[in-house]
């Protein structure tokens, strides 16, 4: 069966996500992954062997893709910090665009555009009134720029035909501006020509502006809700959080019992009107765009079109998984499922889970 003829509704009539990754490798004609072992399925009981547990069968091989689900949650970039002649802080970051193949699921692979060999890109953070400046280097295949929500110069806007353009490859340019109003948590992506394929291959990220009276102290997440059309149809065959199919199913994220909780969530999907996050259990304050400091909502769903974003914030009053995951129920078997997983002692206590996540009393402030 050729990649072409092969739908996302296909992959859901033969369960190929569904708990049964390992097929859909052999649907896509794809290569079996690298040191693929492979996880117990528990479905809803023992006489049922085919309903899956909510996660991918085998493993993604994390050290070829060159990052891990854990790391893409929990990673912030601070940049090269130093200070102007006016006082202000200047946070200097280094983007490249990169072609690479990633592992999405157990044995299927993408040929991802790239920043930073990441898909998503790596989390940018600043504080109110740093100075932003990004070196872009482009060595990829294809013309790219780096477009920034929020407030700039029109030259600074990383699109084609105005200021630096499209970046041809081996070409570099520096966008530089303030990270000024609006505080918040923005998206960022290419916006080459055309933009829709420039985007679903993978690049785009995500930046935080953190106000200058900070946030409450909290354990940190950032989710980027992404899909990926494996046979180019534009129709995405996997869905995820932060690319990885059932990739916090699998590798739950680790938490504390009554802790604040604190999830930047952002919707990168292309050829999908909307994307939605759920969790189970538990309510959530919303921030829209993260740009006050008083919730807009209080709910345990939100629906995002693409490039919209919010700050989540909640605690976790029992031990035990909860689920969060896409309320489009095709997405969320397709590999948009996950869990937090709150213990007593914290992540201290997960040595399988790396070392722990930090604290941050004023995100934002240190580090470079």
């Amino acid at each position: 069966m050729s990649d072409t003829s092969l739908s996302r509704r296909g992959l859901l009539r033969t369960g190929a996500l569904s708990g049964l990754a390992g097929g859909l490798a052999f649907l896509l004609g794809r290569r079996p992954a690298q040191a693929q072992e492979p996880v117990p399925a528990t479905g809803h009981g023992t006489g049922h062997p085919g309903h899956s547990a909510n996660h991918a069968m085998g493993v993604v091989d994390h050290a070829r893709n060159g990052f891990t689900p854990y790391e893409l949650a929990t990673e912030f970039d601070y940049g090269k910090v130093s200070t102007l002649p006016d006082g202000r802080t200047l946070r200097e970051f280094k983007m490249n665009a990169v072609d690479k193949e990633i592992e999405i699921a157990p044995g299927v692979f993408f040929p991802a555009w790239t920043y930073n060999g990441r898909v998503p890109g790596p989390t940018l953070r600043a504080n109110e009134g740093d100075m932003i400046r990004v070196h872009f280097g482009n060595g990829s295949s294809h013309p790219h720029t780096i477009h920034f929500h929020g407030l700039h110069r029109p030259e600074m806007d990383g699109v084609p035909g105005i200021g630096a353009g499209e970046i041809l490859p081996g070409q570099r340019t520096t966008y530089e501006f303030e990270a000024a109003v609006p505080f918040g948590f923005h998206p960022y992506h290419c916006h080459a020509l055309p933009l829709k394929r420039h985007i679903h291959k993978g690049l785009y990220g995500s930046w935080i502006i953190d106000p200058k009276v900070g946030r409450p102290a909290a354990r940190e997440f950032v989710i980027i809700m992404n899909a990926f059309d494996t046979n180019f149809d534009n129709e995405n065959e996997i869905y995820s959080a932060n690319s990885i199919a059932f990739g916090y199913a699998n590798e739950p994220l680790q938490v504390k019992v009554g802790e604040l909780v604190r999830v930047y969530v952002a919707n990168l999907t292309e050829f999908d009107l909307i994307n939605s996050f759920h969790v189970h259990g538990n309510f959530f304050n919303v921030f829209r765009t993260g740009t006050k400091l008083t919730p807009d909502d209080y709910t345990d769903t939100i629906m995002m079109c693409q490039g919209e974003r919010s700050i989540l914030e909640m605690r976790f009053d029992y031990p035990g998984k909860y689920m969060f995951h896409a309320h489009q129920s095709e997405f969320a078997e397709l590999g948009w499922m996950s869990f937090f997983e709150a213990t007593e002692e914290g992540p201290q206590a997960q040595t399988a889970q790396g070392p722990a996540l930090a604290y941050c009393t004023i995100p934002g402030q240190g580090g470079n």
